[in-house]
C-alpha cells in the first residue's frame, strides 16, 4: 500500500467534511455531539459511584450519600434525554445519507461534458467510485463514523488522564509502591497496547485494501448475475427465452469457488487484531496490579479502586482507538481520493457568456460552416465538411443510412458536442460564445432513445413539479394522446409505471412516443427536433402525426430525422447524409428527379419493399 502523507490526509479529510457539510449538513456534527455525551456519561457515573462507595465505607453520612445518588441520577437523566433527541435526528439524517451520496454523482453527471459521459474511461472511473460508495461510503460514510470514533477516543483519553492523576499523587507510605517509576511503567503498558493495536490496524488495512480490489470486481459480477440480470425488465424476456439462468448460475459458482480459494486474506485480517488484544490484556493486568498494590498499602479507599480500574481501561481504549482512527483514516482517505479524482474531472467545452437574444418572432438562423467531427480517441470522422443553413421557420428532413452521421449532426446542433473543425453559427455568432444553458433552451428534442419518468403524467409532459394543466392537455391533444388521457384514472395526476405507485399505468411504445412529443411541444422552444418520432406508432397514429406536422411545428424551425422517406414530403427541404457528409439537399420532388442520387436509391429501395409486400 502506497502511504499517504499526513499533510495530504489532512487536506483530503478537510475536503471530505466540506462535501458532507454541503450534502449532509449537521450529520457529522450531530454524531460527534451524541458521542461526546455518550462518552462522558460513564466517567460521570464512575466518579459518583466512587464517591458513594468511599462514603459508605467510611463516615456513612446520609445527606452526602443522597447528594451523590441524586447527582448520578440527574446526570444520567440529562445525558439520556440529550442522547435520545440527538440520536433520533442523526438516525433520520443517516437514513438519508446514502441518497445524498448518490446525488453527488448525479450532480457530477449533469455537470460533465456530454461527450465525456460516453467515454469508456470516464464510465469506468464513475463505476469504480460508485462501487466504493455502496461498499465503503466512498470514504464519506467512514468519515462520519470515524468522527464518532475520534470524539470517543479523545474523551476517553482526556477524562481518563484527569481522573488518574490522583492515583500517582496519593501516597501510601510504601516507598516501593509510591516510586515515580510506576508512572512510567503504567504509561508504557498503556502505550504499548495502543501501538500494538495500531500496528495490527496497519497490517489489517494493507490486507483489506488488497482484498477490496478483488471484492469490488466480485460484487460487480455477483450483483449482475445474482440479481440485476433478473430484475431488469428489458432483459427479462431474453433471459427466459434463451435460458440464460444456466449461464448466470455457472458464473456464480465460479465466483464462489474463487472466493473460497482466497479465504487466507480474511484469516490474516483476524490474526493481527487477536495478537494485539493479547498484548492489551497483559498491559491492563499490570495496571490493575499497580492499583491493587496502592490500595493494599492504604493510599486510597475502595471507591477509588473502582474509579482507577474503570478509567485505566478507558485510558487504554482511548489510546487504542486514537491509534486506530489515525491508521484507518489513511484507508478512507484513499477511498475519498478515488471519489475526488472523479469529481475533479475537468470540463473541456468552452463556456460562453453572451446572452441569447429572446425574439418574439423566433427569427433564429443556424448555419453549419465546414463542420467536421470525430469522437474522442478515434481517428474516423463521424461528420466531414458539413455546410448547411436553416431558414427561419423551415421544416428540414434529415435522411440517410444508419451510421451516416444524422444523430451526430443533431447532437452538434444542441451543443452536446463541439465541432472538431469548423463552426456552428446562431444568427451569425459562433454558438460557443453563447451562455451554454441559454443556448440549449432554444431546442425541444425528441430523441430516438428518449426516457419517461416514474412520475405523474403532467409532470412528465412539463418536466416540472408545477405545470399549466391546460397547456399540458393541449400538447397531449396535438401529439394524439387525448383519447388515452380520457381513460386515465387520475387524469394528469396519473402515475406512469409502478415504481412509486402500485396503480401506475404502463404505456405502450407508441403511447410513450406520443408523450415524448407532447413534452417537446410543452417546452415551446424556437427549434423542435424530432428523431424518428413515429418509429413506434401504428400506421393510423403515424398518419395523424404527418397530417398535423405543420400544426405541431407551427412557426418553429423543425428538424425531422426519419428512415421513412414518405414522411419527408411534409418538409420544405431535405438533407441527405452519406458517410458523414451532406451529399444532397432539396425538396422531395427535386431529389427524386436526380436518378443518380442517394435519395432516389433509398426511395426506390423502400418502394420496392412495399411493392413486394403487397404482392
Amino acid at each position: 500500500m502506497k502511504r499517504m502523507s499526513m499533510q495530504k490526509r489532512i487536506s483530503v479529510t478537510a475536503r471530505g467534511f466540506a462535501i458532507l457539510k454541503q450534502y449532509c449538513p449537521g450529520l457529522a456534527q450531530g454524531n460527534a455531539f451524541y458521542e461526546l455525551v455518550h462518552s462522558i456519561q460513564p466517567f460521570l457515573s464512575v466518579w459518583f459511584t466512587a464517591r458513594i462507595i468511599n462514603e459508605l465505607s467510611a463516615q456513612r453520612r446520609i445527606r452526602t450519600v443522597l447528594g451523590y445518588v441524586l447527582g448520578v441520577v440527574l446526570t444520567n437523566f440529562v445525558c439520556a434525554v440529550l442522547k435520545s433527541i440527538v440520536k433520533r435526528v442523526c438516525k433520520e439524517k443517516e437514513s438519508q445519507m446514502w441518497g445524498w451520496f448518490g446525488k453527488i454523482f448525479s450532480d457530477k453527471q449533469m455537470a460533465l461534458d456530454f461527450v465525456d459521459l460516453e467515454r469508456a474511461a470516464i464510465q469506468h472511473q464513475r463505476q469504480k467510485a460508485e462501487e466504493n460508495l455502496y461498499m465503503f461510503g466512498n470514504g464519506l460514510a467512514e468519515l462520519v463514523w470515524g468522527t464518532s470514533t475520534l470524539v470517543r477516543a479523545s474523551v476517553n483519553l482526556l477524562a481518563s488522564l484527569a481522573m488518574t492523576v490522583s492515583l500517582f499523587v496519593s501516597k501510601s507510605g510504601n516507598r516501593a509502591v509510591d516510586h515515580p517509576i510506576w508512572i512510567l511503567i503504567v504509561l508504557l503498558c498503556i502505550v504499548s497496547g495502543g501501538l500494538g493495536n495500531s500496528k495490527a490496524t496497519i497490517k489489517v488495512n494493507e490486507v483489506f485494501l488488497k482484498w477490496c480490489e478483488d471484492t469490488v470486481w466480485f460484487n460487480r459480477v455477483f450483483v449482475f448475475f445474482g440479481s440485476a440480470l433478473y430484475r431488469n425488465q428489458e432483459k427479462a424476456k431474453d433471459v427466459r427465452i434463451y435460458g440464460q439462468t444456466a449461464i448466470a448460475e455457472n458464473e456464480l459458482d465460479q465466483l464462489i469457488q474463487h472466493e473460497r480459494e482466497n479465504q487466507g486474506d480474511l484469516f490474516k485480517m483476524s490474526v493481527y487484531p487477536a495478537l494485539a488484544s493479547v498484548l492489551i490484556g497483559l498491559a491492563n493486568a499490570v495496571c490493575y496490579l499497580f492499583v491493587a498494590a496502592k490500595a493494599l498499602s492504604g493510599a486510597f479507599g475502595v471507591g477509588n479502586v473502582v474509579q482507577y480500574v474503570a478509567v485505566l481501561s478507558r485510558l487504554g481504549e482511548g489510546l487504542q482507538e486514537l491509534m486506530y482512527i489515525l491508521s484507518d483514516n489513511e484507508v478512507y482517505c484513499i477511498h475519498l481520493q478515488n471519489l475526488f479524482e472523479y469529481l475533479d474531472l475537468p470540463n473541456h467545452m468552452y463556456q460562453g457568456s453572451l446572452t441569447v437574444e429572446k425574439r418574439d418572432d423566433n427569427e433564429y438562423d443556424v448555419e453549419f460552416r465546414d463542420v467536421s467531427f470525430r469522437y474522442p480517441n478515434t481517428d474516423t470522422y463521424a461528420l466531414r465538411h458539413v455546410n448547411l443553413k436553416f431558414k427561419v421557420g423551415e421544416k428540414l428532413a434529415v435522411v440517410g443510412r444508419n451510421g451516416s452521421g444524422k444523430t451526430t449532426f443533431i447532437k452538434l446542433i444542441c451543443r452536446l458536442y463541439d465541432p472538431t473543425e469548423g463552426e456552428i453559427l446562431l444568427n451569425g455568432v459562433n454558438i460557443q460564445k453563447y451562455d451554454y444553458d441559454e443556448y440549449r433552451s432554444l431546442f425541444s428534442v425528441v430523441f430516438q432513445d428518449f426516457r419517461l419518468f416514474s412520475l405523474g403524467l403532467g409532470q412528465n409532459v412539463s418536466a416540472s413539479a408545477v405545470y399549466d394543466s391546460e397547456k399540458v392537455r393541449a400538447c397531449l391533444k396535438k401529439a394524439g394522446f387525448a383519447e388515452r388521457l380520457a381513460s386515465m384514472p387520475d387524469g394528469l395526476e396519473t402515475f406512469l409505471y409502478k415504481d412509486f405507485d402500485t396503480d401506475g399505468v404502463e404505456l405502450s411504445g407508441g403511447e410513450a412516443q406520443k408523450l415524448a412529443l407532447a413534452r417537446a411541444l410543452y417546452k415551446d422552444a424556437p427549434f423542435i427536433i424530432l428523431d424518428e418520432p413515429t418509429a413506434a406508432l401504428d400506421p393510423r397514429s403515424e398518419y395523424e402525426v404527418y397530417s398535423k406536422f405543420n400544426e405541431i411545428a407551427g412557426d418553429k424551425t423543425a428538424i425531422y430525422i426519419s428512415h421513412r422517406l414518405a414522411s419527408c414530403r411534409f418538409c420544405d427541404n431535405i438533407a441527405v447524409f452519406h458517410a458523414g457528409q451532406v451529399v444532397q439537399t432539396g425538396s422531395h420532388e427535386e431529389l427524386l428527379a436526380d436518378r443518380s442520387g442517394n435519395y432516389y436509391e433509398l426511395w426506390n429501395a423502400q418502394a420496392q419493399y412495399y411493392t413486394i409486400q403487397n404482392h
